[in-house]
C-alpha cells in the first residue's frame, strides 16, 4: 500500500491541503469538491485506503463553530445589530468556510494517513 519505490518524499500537510497525491506529489486526490478520486490519476496510487470518517468534519465544526459564534457575539455586543443581519452574515460565511475547510482538513487526513501506513484497528487473536 505505502510503496514509495521511485518516488521522492512528499510531505503529506502540503500535498493534503493542495489535494494532491499522497504518493507522488502530483496526481489530484479528489474526484469532485470533497469526493476522494478513486485512483491517482498521474501515479496510479490505489486511494482504498482512504476513509477519513467523522474526523475532518468534527473539526471543521469545532475551529468554524468557534471562529463564527466569537464573531457574531462580538458583532452583538458592539454593534446591536437587527437579527437579519447576523442571519445574512453567518449563514453563508458559515457554509463556505466550512465548505472549504472541510476539502482542506480532508485532504490533510487523508495524506496522513497514507504517510503514517494508518490501518484499521484490529484485534489479534
Amino acid at each position: 500500500m505505502n510503496d514509495n519505490t521511485g518516488y521522492p518524499p512528499v510531505e503529506p500537510i502540503v500535498a493534503g491541503l493542495k489535494g494532491c497525491c499522497p504518493r507522488c506529489g502530483k496526481g489530484r486526490l479528489f474526484s469532485g469538491l470533497l469526493n476522494i478520486a478513486p485512483e491517482c490519476d498521474n501515479c496510479g496510487l490505489d486511494y482504498s485506503f482512504a476513509d477519513a470518517g467523522d474526523g475532518p468534519a468534527v473539526f471543521v465544526i469545532l475551529i468554524i463553530g468557534f471562529i463564527v459564534v466569537g464573531l457574531a457575539l462580538w458583532m452583538e455586543v458592539t454593534l446591536n445589530p437587527p437579527l437579519w443581519v447576523h442571519f445574512i452574515l453567518w449563514v453563508p460565511l458559515t457554509v463556505v468556510l466550512g465548505l472549504g475547510a472541510l476539502r482542506l482538513i480532508k485532504g490533510m487526513l487523508v495524506t496522513l494517513q497514507y504517510a503514517n501506513k494508518a490501518a484499521e484497528g484490529r484485534l489479534d487473536r
